[in-house]
């Protein structure tokens, strides 16, 4: 036996530090130590090129060139297809997973990996990161601080995305993470969906959708997305997101925080916020700040 294939077999995962944040809603953070944290970067490096072509195109969250912005230009786009250019009335089915990380079944999620992966070296290795962390104890639950846990719930939740490309075959459907929306110009084709989209969570990924975050809406009335409220001829700042991006501001007065917020609302219909911001701006002015 080498040592690699030593130090693979008896390697013991750490304990994790926990604390908690509260921006934009409160979240219960697990920190693993300096050790751990080097491991779990060496198996994202070794995973991801490898399960990024294994993802459908429209999964854009924790992946290199994607990102919320390119996830709403498709949502966008996808609009425009289904509506044939602002010719039909489009449905969207919004859908959000309840308790999302504290979720995932740790022995469904290794279960999937084993039929990526060959190696029983690195499966056994995989084993130690993914049961190192357990939510009350119940074989269930990824740390929101491990570089691994997002990388290990696309690949969860790439099995959702298959079913509903390969066997619901919806041509215009985007996720990122755990929130995701299909488009339709039929409302009841919508609604025919549903129950097996319920049906394909519960049964095989044990996962439920959150009761009051579900809905079935025209674009016309406005579409709450990744932060930005979508209307046919205009994207909206959501006004949560809103009121943290000036709070933020007004607590962290640097030249950069300001520029990213400018830059976040470069990306939709929001002449009035930028100009709020440069406003204030003005106001850090005297005190020593500029934009």
């Amino acid at each position: 036996m080498t040592y690699a294939q030593w130090a693979v077999t008896t390697y013991v995962h750490g304990p994790y530090k926990a604390f908690n944040i509260s921006d934009p809603k409160p979240r219960n953070i697990h920190k693993a130590t300096i050790r751990d944290r080097v491991l779990h970067h060496a198996i994202y490096t070794k995973l991801y090129p490898f399960f990024e072509k294994v993802f459908i195109a429209d999964s854009y969250s924790c992946q290199i060139g994607k990102g919320t912005r390119r996830a709403i230009i498709r949502f966008n786009k996808f609009y425009l297809q289904a509506s044939k250019n602002n010719r039909r009335t489009v449905w969207v089915l919004k859908c959000d997973i309840k308790k999302f990380f504290a979720s995932i079944d740790h022995k469904i999620l290794l279960e999937i990996l084993a039929g990526y992966i060959p190696d029983k070296n690195m499966l056994w290795l995989l084993e130690r990161v993914v049961q190192s962390f357990n939510f009350q104890t119940d074989g269930k639950g990824l740390p929101l601080g491990n570089l691994t846990s997002q990388l290990f719930c696309n690949v969860y939740m790439n099995e959702f995305d298959q079913f509903v490309k390969h066997k619901l075959k919806v041509k215009h459907y985007v996720r990122y993470a755990d929130d995701f929306v299909f488009l339709a110009d039929s409302k009841d084709f919508l609604f025919s969906l549903m129950p097996q989209v319920k049906q394909f969570l519960d049964k095989q990924l044990k996962l439920s959708l959150h009761p009051d975050k579900v809905f079935i809406k025209t674009w016309a009335s406005g579409v709450d997305f990744l932060g930005w409220v979508n209307f046919p001829h205009y994207r909206a700042l959501r006004n949560v997101t809103r009121r943290r991006m000036f709070r933020g501001m007004r607590k962290y007065q640097t030249n950069e925080t300001i520029q990213s917020y400018l830059g976040l609302l470069s990306h939709g219909n929001t002449f009035k916020l930028r100009q709020e911001v440069l406003n204030i701006c003005g106001l850090f002015r005297d005190g020593g700040f500029l934009c």
